[in-house]
């Protein structure tokens, strides 16, 4: 069994914890041939979820016992100082011993980064880990951070985020040189606050593709590789933009069985209705990346079903692929290279 194949998952994590990880597990096993699973939970739980499966016995996974589950009410103290045998902190350690290439979990937020950061550490020069995922965008898709890890990030952690994200992209999409530009209240160089600016600075001073600022009405035009931002601003961001998505999906149900002809145009519009939904269906883009730690864990949503659970799975698979803590820590050192020459 290749480290490299091998991903830990929190099987008692989220919502509905192995209920639909084990499903998750068995569908991404299906998908991939030489991926191997270790689940990471009570034993008994997740052996009760295979056997209704049809699967106890399978040869690609393997159960690692953790007695202790971490609450999604918990807080990142309680977490780090009385679950030490958690299936989060278990899993997580997993991968710094490295017998797991990356973890899963869909487990508590703040509990995830703190123990993260504690178990694996950050990458040298790295302050601090940001969460990353991907938005859709009119023209592709753009990756976004922080989206909540860091309420108040310096200029200097934004440049490091941005090194994050760039390096994301470019492991992620294949991208030699992705474009990077900062979340701002305008475009015009004089607006913003100054740890705004000051990160500009740096960027335009750097050999990253910093294109300058750009709004929120920016974030779904996929018109920019990377999106940098703190964990305040971009956690409100993402939240607002699920509550819209919400309502316009409510909004539309209700009008469509509103009548007799509201139903038949619905029937009419269904194909476009369909494509829409997949381009924005919240499943196709769960996994966010705890970017700049000595290792990969990737955070589902909370609720995540089986299917949008798999994609958090294939988020690790790319990364563990592609390496990306080993390319985010090249080019910091490079542009650390770069900044000392000047």
């Amino acid at each position: 069994m290749s480290l490299k194949s091998t991903i830990a998952l929190d099987a008692m994590g989220g919502d509905f914890g192995p209920s639909e990880i084990v499903p998750a597990a068995l569908f991404a096993l299906e998908k991939h041939n030489a991926l191997h699973l270790l689940l990471v939970g009570k034993e008994e739980l997740v052996l009760n979820v295979l056997e209704k499966h049809n699967a106890t016995g399978h040869e690609r996974i393997k159960i690692i016992h953790a007695p202790e589950v971490v609450e999604m009410h918990e807080s990142p103290s309680q977490a780090l100082r009385n679950k030490k045998e958690s299936s989060m902190r278990v899993a997580i350690e997993l991968v710094r011993d490295g017998e797991a290439a990356a973890c899963v979990s869909a487990g508590n937020t703040g509990a995830l980064m703190a123990t993260s950061r504690f178990v694996l550490k950050m990458l040298p020069g790295m302050d601090r880990p940001a969460i990353c995922t991907t938005l859709p965008g009119k023209n592709g898709h753009t990756h976004v951070l922080d989206l909540g890890a860091n309420v108040d990030s310096s200029s200097e952690q934004l440049f490091q985020f941005a090194i994050m994200g760039a390096e994301l992209a470019s492991a992620v999409e294949g991208k030699e040189n992705p474009t990077i530009a900062l979340l701002n209240v305008g475009e015009e160089e004089i607006k913003g606050n100054d740890r705004v600016k000051q990160a500009a600075t740096l960027l335009a001073e750097s050999h990253l593709n910093y294109t300058g600022f750009v709004e929120g009405t920016d974030l779904y035009t996929g018109d920019v590789d990377v999106i940098v931002c703190d964990g305040f601003v971009g956690n409100i961001a993402l939240k607002a933009s699920e509550g819209l998505a919400e309502f316009l999906r409510h909004h539309a149900t209700v009008q469509f069985k509103s009548s007799l002809y509201a139903k038949f145009a619905a029937m009419v519009a269904m194909p476009v209705l369909k494509a829409l939904k997949q381009k924005i269906d919240p499943k196709q883009y769960n996994g966010a990346s705890l970017l700049g730690l000595r290792g990969i864990v990737i955070k589902s949503h909370g609720g995540a079903d089986h299917i949008s659970f798999a994609t958090a799975i294939d988020e690790a698979i790319i990364e563990v692929e592609n390496n990306v803590p080993e390319k985010i820590n090249a080019k910091l050192e490079q542009l650390l290279i770069d900044r000392q020459s000047l």
